[in-house]
């Protein structure tokens, strides 16, 4: 035995010397290659694109890495407990590698040529994450153990385990710990309990089979044993162990952040910052900054819904989505059907005479009895068309169904079905074409079109105004008559004869053009183009924005045959709304990166409401300031324009509310540096061109004002506003639904359609298809803005005038008050000047 061990010590000392000099050898061989710590300082993490509402509300994220990076110090103690006893409970104590783990990975390799265990520490799982492949080979782990000694050197063990908490994969598309709080439970990381902590911290061993939503046994039992090591390692006590072992797990996909519901505007913007910065918009923490109003929003997508809801239930039931589905398909059917707006999916369990009960995704059974929108349901026929009420629940369901539902304000059912109609809502606002809101659809995930700015519809009468705008600025005026009377067309543009009529087949004989335009006068709007003629019209329809050059060139146009998208009919009655002044509608306001500086920042033209002068023209003031009264209204209409800017303000001052997570905390405190960089002085802002001359823009806004007092906009009275003007459209069929209008403070166009362009119902019009859109919602969008009365320009007066012939009366004959142009000023009866000037003095059989 004694000889053997002078041979076993030379041995060993030999292999101890041999592994020493190949060590060295690898060593001096890689640690040249091997990256320095300063670089793991200085190693920016992809972080995802997020678009938000110019109150700083969450409106979406986009990044195929979605990451929300934390400090040590923002992670909870037992999330930091969990990781380190699914992972590394030496942590604190080794510098960098574990022996053992190494051993018993050595022994694996030397057995069966493969590293099946890892043996890695996080600090060497750092090294790999950031620096080297997930390859299993020798020289790859001996790279690891190299470069876990130089960041256990450079770096702290809290930065060491903030790197790794933020970096590591977690399945789903979320890396880094607080994305997966999100992901996962839809929470932020101090709302976890210990067994959701416990849970995420399974994961990274392998996100795919320990995957709460993917492999909820596998992920429990992975969850279990990470609560047990805790227990053993005297984190938690035997009550928290038993506590969090028989919590329930309730992981499911969150996919969005979104604090506000604004699909189609968060691709509009994301297409915008890809467009400016390319496809690293996605990876290097943008914040763009959208000029949408939160509050708006919800309004508006609220209004929208409603609205179709509302003319979906005019036209009657089309029956269940889907029939007879066997029992046991019940709860997959309702896991995959996606609820659009307010739209539950359920399917019937029972039916009798008068009620149904419903299973729901949560597994409860509802009733709906015969109030719950069974009592007087008729079924569609046609568009025009439905059947009788129904007698019976028994008639049309049956166990099985899938069915809709909505929620009253109590959360109790009531019978829906989704629809086939469609609309659209835009708000800008007028100071500098900020969209406001945006509302494209129903629902995104139902259909991703955006018909404010993707829908070409012919606007039909709501095109009428530019007509008359163009006309005003000729030397017409609100009282020149025109024969309301039928005419047949041999316009060698139109294919046909043209035999145009009012709508109810009526005429109405000489009518002034107000009254022709607050009625919508078909026959009035056609003659009057005929009477300026086309080019002259289209020169007068560039001012508000519209190319000209692929608009018919026949008189169809005074009808508004020229299809148009939403967005560009509401920018062009904005012009009429800020009183003349071109500005352009926009939505991306800012980009900030992810140190705080602004790297693009809108410049839009706006009017300047604070600047003594204009170059043409000072734009809409309050009536105070012309009338003599004091500045209260004037500082009352400055707030009002400025609204946003406080609300943002109002928000950012919240950042001193506890409960706002640190995460969000942080991101907002480097939005609101960046955005105190932006200049706030109004006059240094680019200023807005005139394209309408002061008396026009206002003698077409009074007109549009008697829309809503006496014409076909007349329910917008229910607002109980002086300050609102508008106009109402619907085209052949009908086929779309329109309604534009505004005040001092907002513009908003709202529209109601299909998408096929097919007939909507011979009794839908803008008055009673989108003009309940748009007043739900300005109902809301101006409460609390006060009434702003449009200052009455130099150049125009008011004149009395016989309602019949649009004449000068005297003053003490009977009569109506119109507007003239100083220079159009009519002479009394009898005398040689007529309304109009020269105008109207033609022939009577071009009018």
């Amino acid at each position: 035995m004694r000889r053997l061990i002078k041979p076993l010590a030379l041995l060993a000392l030999l292999g101890i010397g041999g592994f020493l000099v190949v060590a060295s050898c690898l060593y001096l061989y890689l640690s040249p290659k091997l990256p320095s710590v300063e670089e793991l300082k200085e190693i920016e993490l992809q972080i995802p694109l997020r678009i938000y509402s110019q109150d700083l509300k969450v409106i979406a994220e986009f990044g195929e890495k979605k990451r929300s990076p934390v400090s040590f110090d923002e992670i909870p103690q037992p999330m930091i407990d969990a990781f380190l006893a699914a992972e590394d409970d030496g942590f604190f104590e080794h510098s960098g590698i574990a022996v053992t783990g190494l051993l018993r990975a050595a022994g694996e390799l030397i057995t069966t040529g493969r590293i099946r265990s890892g043996g890695s520490t996080i600090t060497m799982q750092v090294a790999r994450n950031f620096f080297l492949s997930n390859r299993q080979e020798f020289t790859r782990k001996f790279n690891e153990i190299l470069l876990a000694f130089k960041i256990e050197e450079g770096l702290t063990k809290q930065e060491i385990l903030s790197l790794y908490t933020n970096k590591i994969y977690f399945g789903n598309r979320a890396y880094g710990i607080g994305a997966a709080a999100n992901v996962y439970y839809g929470k932020k990381l101090n709302q976890l309990t210990l067994a959701e902590s416990a849970m995420i911290a399974g994961l990274p061993k392998a996100p795919s089979s320990y995957n709460p939503i993917a492999n909820p046994e596998r992920a429990l039992i992975r969850r279990n044993w990470i609560l047990k090591r805790m227990l053993s390692l005297d984190n938690i006590t035997e009550e928290q162990y038993q506590v969090a072992l028989q919590e329930p797990d309730r992981a499911s996909y969150h996919g969005s952040i979104s604090e506000l519901s604004a699909a189609y505007v968060a691709e509009m913007v994301r297409q915008q910052v890809v467009d400016k910065f390319g496809l690293k918009a996605y990876t290097e923490g943008y914040s763009a900054i959208t000029t949408i109003d939160s509050t708006m929003q919800k309004q508006g997508l609220s209004a929208v819904q409603i609205g179709i809801l509302a003319y979906d239930q005019r036209h009657g039931y089309r029956g269940p989505e889907e029939t007879a589905v066997a029992e046991e398909e019940w709860p997959e059917l309702l896991s995959k059907t996606l609820t659009f707006g307010t739209l539950e999916p359920v399917i019937v369990s029972d039916v009798a005479d008068d009620r149904l009960w419903v299973l729901n995704r949560s597994g409860d059974i509802e009733e709906l009895n015969w109030l719950d929108g069974l009592k007087d349901l008729r079924l569609y026929k046609t568009v025009n068309a439905r059947s009788a009420p129904i007698t019976s629940a028994l008639d049309l369901f049956s166990r099985g169904d899938l069915i809709r539902i909505i929620r009253r304000d109590d959360g109790s059912p009531t019978l829906a079905q989704m629809p086939e109609v469609q609309a659209a809502l835009v708000a800008l606002n007028p100071q500098d074409g900020a969209i406001r809101t945006l509302v494209g659809g129903f629902d995104f995930r139902h259909s991703r079109f955006n018909r404010v700015t993707q829908a070409l519809r012919q606007p039909g009468s709501n095109f009428k105004p530019f007509i008359y705008a163009a006309a005003l600025n000729s030397g017409f005026t609100p009282a020149s008559i025109i024969n309301d009377a039928p005419v047949v067309f041999n316009d060698k543009n139109l294919e046909d004869m043209w035999r145009p009529e009012n709508d109810g087949g009526k005429f109405y004989g000489p009518t002034r053009l107000r009254e022709a335009l607050y009625r919508s006068r078909n026959m009035v709007s056609i003659r009057l183009l005929r009477r300026m003629g086309i080019d002259r019209t289209l020169e007068g329809l560039q001012a508000f924005g519209f190319d000209t050059g692929d608009m018919p060139i026949d008189l169809s146009l005074a009808l508004g045959s020229h299809a148009l998208t939403p967005l560009k009919v509401a920018s062009a009655y904005n012009i009429i709304a800020n009183g003349g002044y071109s500005v352009s509608p926009y939505v991306l306001d800012t980009v900030i990166d992810r140190d705080g500086n602004i790297i693009y920042q809108a410049t839009p033209k706006t009017l300047c409401n604070s600047c003594e002068t204009d170059t043409v023209d000072s734009a809409i003031k309050p009536a105070a300031l012309t009338a003599g009264q004091s500045n209260t209204d004037a500082k009352a209409y400055s707030a009002a324009v400025n609204q946003v800017d406080m609300q943002l303000e109002e928000l950012l001052n919240s950042l001193a509310d506890e409960s706002i997570a640190e995460e969000e905390r942080k991101s907002l405190e480097v939005i609101k540096r960046a955005l105190q960089q932006r200049p706030t002085d109004e006059a240094a802002k680019p200023r807005a061109d005139r394209v309408v001359n002061k008396q026009t823009a206002f003698l077409i806004d009074s007109m549009l004002k008697d829309v809503i007092t006496r014409g076909t906009g007349v329910k917008a009275k229910v607002l109980k506003r002086t300050d609102l003007a508008g106009k109402t459209g619907t085209t052949n069929g009908p086929r779309d639904a329109w309604f534009s209008g505004y005040s001092p403070h907002l513009t908003v166009t709202t529209w109601v359609g299909f998408d096929n362009n097919s007939k909507i119902g011979r009794n839908e019009y803008g008055g009673s298809a989108a003009l309940p859109i748009w007043i739900d919602f300005a109902r809301q969008a101006l409460e609390g803005k006060p009434d702003i009365e449009r200052p009455q320009p130099d150049g125009i007066v008011m004149v009395k005038i016989d309602a019949k012939t649009g004449k000068r009366v005297a003053p003490n004959q009977s009569g109506i008050f119109e507007f003239f142009r100083t220079e159009n000023v009519p002479e009394l009866i009898g005398g040689e000047t007529l309304p109009g000037g020269a105008v109207n003095s033609l022939p009577d059989d071009l009018f």
